[in-house]
């Protein structure tokens, strides 16, 4: 038998296909991870100010003239509607100026991200002190002592895509990528709501009492983790009811490969490059994070648009498992069982 009969036999057409989409999958990763965080750099974030109405409007176009257009500036009545904005997660900092005295007052949230509101306190302690004046930072929504970063929500949420999309390729890989029938499809999304439920309350309970690295309701957290589990397993099912085992790479692609990197997690999404803040909060790493956040550290606001992001998916890709249920071809049932 010559070289190039068992290089056939060893390495099929469709093997051979295989590996390159994971070649390919592999090198959009790596443009996907670095693209996204080498160079954060802050971009229109919200930001208000709190001033006399003589100097506010001055001090705001300012701001928004700073290269880079680091700052999308806007005019907020009085501190404790500044306080009252960033609570609801309109806006991500503001600066209160003291007209009686030197030192203003910087209002963060570092419980939205840490990178972001240090990197507001360098801009505006930069600003202050061209004007000879200075800043004393207030941080009105602080991480926990157990959340370096507050990167826990995030490393919370991406543990709940991969229970999602790794429990949904092993229900198609163990018995076909796409159901035989509707009752079967049904099925097989009942096995992966009863993982979600479980997956949800396992990850909210060690980030919260076991480890103490997250704040905030454990219902709701395990709210959230049933739905994104559910969300990302519904979605990779309905891509291997459509393309077979070629779905669970486009998943990977989708959840791993361009929604982690997007999802605001190192860095809030105004440090993002466009591409990634753009996709960020309609995929779910992104929406979970988000979610995850305004649990832990905004008492629950601002939790509508990401729980309408994540439903969405969880909609479609069982609408689509559903819809793609049927009897496979006597050569797809033997690749099965063989």
């Amino acid at each position: 038998m010559n070289f190039r009969t068992e290089m056939k036999r060893a390495v099929t057409p469709r093997a051979a296909l295989l590996v390159v989409g994971v070649l390919v999958l592999q090198l959009l990763f790596i443009a996907s991870y670095v693209g996204a965080l080498h160079h954060p750099k802050p971009k229109d974030v919200p930001f208000g100010v709190v001033a006399p109405s003589t100097v506010s409007a001055q001090l705001v176009g300012e701001l928004e003239k700073m290269p880079g257009e680091p700052l999308d500036a806007r005019v907020v009545a009085d501190e404790a509607t500044a306080r009252e904005q960033i609570a609801q997660r309109e806006i991500d900092g503001a600066l209160v100026v003291n007209p009686a005295g030197r030192t203003d007052t910087l209002l963060v949230a570092s419980g939205g991200g840490s990178a972001l509101s240090t990197g507001l306190e360098k801009m505006i302690t930069k600003v202050e002190a061209a004007q000879n004046r200075q800043v004393n930072t207030v941080d009105v929504a602080p991480v926990a002592a157990g959340d370096f970063n507050a990167l826990t929500a995030f490393y919370l949420v991406v543990g709940w895509c991969v229970g999602g999309y790794i429990c949904a390729s092993i229900l198609a890989v163990s018995s076909g990528s796409r159901p035989d029938n509707k009752p079967r499809a049904l099925i097989r999304l009942g096995a992966l709501a009863v993982s979600a439920v479980l997956g949800g309350l396992g990850g909210a309970i060690i980030v919260g009492p076991v480890l103490n690295a997250l704040p905030g309701s454990i219902a709701a957290l395990w709210g959230l983790g049933a739905l994104v589990v559910f969300g990302v397993g519904a979605l990779t099912l309905a891509l291997e009811s459509i393309f077979g085992i070629v779905g669970i790479g486009l998943a990977i692609l989708l959840i791993v490969v361009m929604g982690n990197p997007s999802a605001g997690g190192a860095f809030p999404l105004p440090m993002l490059p466009p591409f990634w803040q753009a996709i960020g909060p309609f995929l779910p790493p992104g929406a979970g994070t988000w979610a995850a956040r305004s649990i832990a550290y905004f008492q629950g606001n601002a939790l509508g648009s990401s729980l309408l992001v994540l439903g969405f998916w969880a909609a479609l890709g069982s609408a689509v498992t559903l819809a793609m249920a049927r009897p496979r071809r006597p050569r797809d049932t033997a690749a099965v069982t063989s």
